[in-house]
């Protein structure tokens, strides 16, 4: 039962986390970027998207 709260919790905490982000506009290089070099999977596409929202160079 804890457990199950705590996993809940921890859910909606992240949840709300990306709620709270606005939509990032891509830039003329970002797409230039992806064009050249597209995202290899889902991860490599989430990280891109978490770099370009946290403005992580």
């Amino acid at each position: 039962m804890r457990r199950s709260l705590a996993i809940i919790l921890a859910l909606s905490v992240v949840g709300l986390g990306a709620v709270a982000c606005k939509p990032h506009k891509r830039t003329f290089g970002e797409k230039v970027q992806d064009t050249l070099d597209p995202p290899k999977g889902e991860a490599e596409r989430a990280g891109r998207a978490i770099d370009r929202a946290t403005d992580g160079k």
